[in-house]
């Protein structure tokens, strides 16, 4: 009875000991195959779609083939050490990664590691890869501008807080262009902006980051950055990435602007992962999905009601285009998702009209709603000229000689509004500045300068305001109108502009 009485002691002993310790049953596998960066395993049968898994040697990947025998994994790092028999855990979590303010100004890969040279990022917080949009019912109206400092952007197909704008075009049609101009011109702003580079150069990236950097945009910017030397999976997890970081932001109340250059890579990505899990082909040979791929990130772009932090996600997504062909695959599924798109074209770049704008196939569906009335009262007059212009074109090409005097004066005012929106790279402008010279534009104070002299005037007259006449800006931006007395001031400022002789 005593020997009896010393085993039950022992046993309470261990289980004292041993009180605390909780017993996990952990899902394991095995590789059967590793190839081409995807690995199909054996086993997992409790896996989840999108679950994060770990391989024997600490190389992470992701579940997203769940079949009836098998569970096809790509992996995330080197793929190198995985062999035939290796081991594979799931972790029961999906992909996170690291996101806060200590990410400004810096650049990161795919999945937000620092690949700058500058240490370690050093923030605690996470957030998932992949999470639901914010729905309808938390969602606000469009009304607030993003203003890019691009002429031709801001008037005619203006971008409001929370939008999803669609920059398209062929290759060096200068779509990143826009882009890193946007970006620059939040400096001093409240704007966070976030560059996602998917599949491109490492030198172009590399030079995008000289750019932002020397004009001090680095301070509000994120970059991150999923080279074309890098994996499918990195390529496809990027986009998700910046979001990740972006909604962060979103959930403090702030403002974000995110950029996708560019989703026709991202879409390539994602198709080479889908044909080597084997996953049927379909139209372009991309898989069934690929409308799916870009419309849960562009619907995670929103304007969140006063109730959930005001904060918001404006989202400029870029495609590339094959000799102007928007009716391809994914061009078509992306318009349909994003709320209208800046078209930029070959004809117009090798023209020199720059930014190679089409404001005819270019179109806002949020309007000027996301306007300043100050803008919207110079950019309605502006929008209406140009389309007139373009129609009178085609018929003066056959000679002018034949032309009325009114219409010959709607031809030279045309020709001088694409002047004015001729802007160059990495010099956006100030709203105030803009308004100021379309102002002048459509009140007729340069249908006297020589069409050559345009640019040139438009130089000079910026200056002349700042100097002399920076108390009619100040009013501009304080008011966002343009009231009778500034109106009134800045019709003088501009005639004793055009008196000084400074114009010439």
């Amino acid at each position: 009875m005593a020997v009896r009485g010393q085993d039950i002691a022992s046993v309470i002993k261990k289980q004292i000991e041993g009180f605390g310790s909780d017993l996990g049953m952990v899902d394991v596998g095995s590789v059967i195959e590793v190839g081409d960066g995807i690995a199909r395993v054996h086993g997992l049968s409790g896996v989840a779609y999108n679950e994060l898994v770990e391989f024997e040697g600490g190389v992470a990947g992701i579940a997203l083939n769940l079949e009836e025998d098998s569970v096809g994994i790509v992996i995330l790092g080197d793929p190198l050490g995985i062999k035939e028999g290796t081991e594979v855990r799931g972790t029961g979590r999906v992909m996170q990664v690291p996101v806060g303010e200590e990410l400004l100004g810096r650049v990161v890969d795919g999945i937000g590691s620092p690949i700058d040279g500058k240490g370690p990022v050093e923030t605690n917080e996470t957030r998932e890869v992949e999470i639901v949009a914010p729905n309808v019912a938390i969602r606000k109206s469009v009304d607030t501008p993003v203003q890019t400092g691009i002429k031709a952007i801001d008037a005619m197909i203006p971008i409001g807080r929370g939008q999803r704008e669609l920059i398209i075009g062929d290759r060096t049609t200068g779509k990143t262009a826009i882009c890193v101009d946007a970006i620059i011109n939040q400096k001093g702003g409240d704007l966070i902006c976030i560059y996602v580079s998917v599949g491109q150069k490492v030198g172009k990236v590399a030079q995008t980051v000289g750019t932002l950097e020397q004009f001090g945009a680095m301070d509000h910017t994120i970059v991150v950055a999923a080279n074309a030397s890098d994996s499918a999976p990195m390529q496809y997890l990027a986009p998700y990435t910046g979001c990740a970081m972006a909604e962060y932001f979103m959930a403090q109340g702030k403002d974000v602007l995110i950029a996708y250059d560019d989703l026709s890579k991202h879409a390539w990505a994602y198709r080479q992962m889908s044909l080597l899990l084997k996953r049927p082909p379909g139209r372009e040979a991309y898989p069934g999905d690929v409308f799916y791929l870009h419309s849960r990130l562009l619907e995670r772009a929103a304007r969140l009601d006063d109730a959930h932090g005001g904060g918001s996600v404006t989202a400029l997504p870029v495609i590339e285009t094959q000799a102007g062909d928007v009716s391809a695959y994914v061009p078509t599924n992306v318009i349909s998702i994003t709320d209208g798109q800046i078209y930029l074209e070959p004809e117009l770049f090798n023209a020199g009209i720059r930014p190679a704008v089409n404001a005819g196939l270019s179109v806002s569906r949020v309007g000027s709603s996301a306007q300043t009335r100050a803008m919207r009262s110079v950019a309605g007059r502006l929008r209406l000229e140009l389309a007139q212009y373009r129609e009178l074109v085609t018929f003066a090409q056959f000679g002018t000689d034949d032309l009325d005097a009114a219409t010959r004066r709607q031809l030279e005012r045309g020709q001088r509004g694409v002047e004015i929106l001729k802007q160059g790279q990495n010099a956006p402008l100030p709203v105030e500045q803009q308004v100021s010279i379309l102002f002048a534009l459509n009140e007729g104070f340069l249908d006297d300068v020589e069409i050559d002299s345009v640019i040139g005037w438009e130089q000079a007259f910026h200056g002349y305001m700042t100097s002399n006449h920076s108390d009619i800006l100040k009013n501009i931006v304080d008011e966002g109108d343009i009231s009778s007395d500034t109106e009134e001031s800045l019709k003088s400022a501009i005639d004793n502009f055009k008196k000084s002789g400074l114009a010439s």
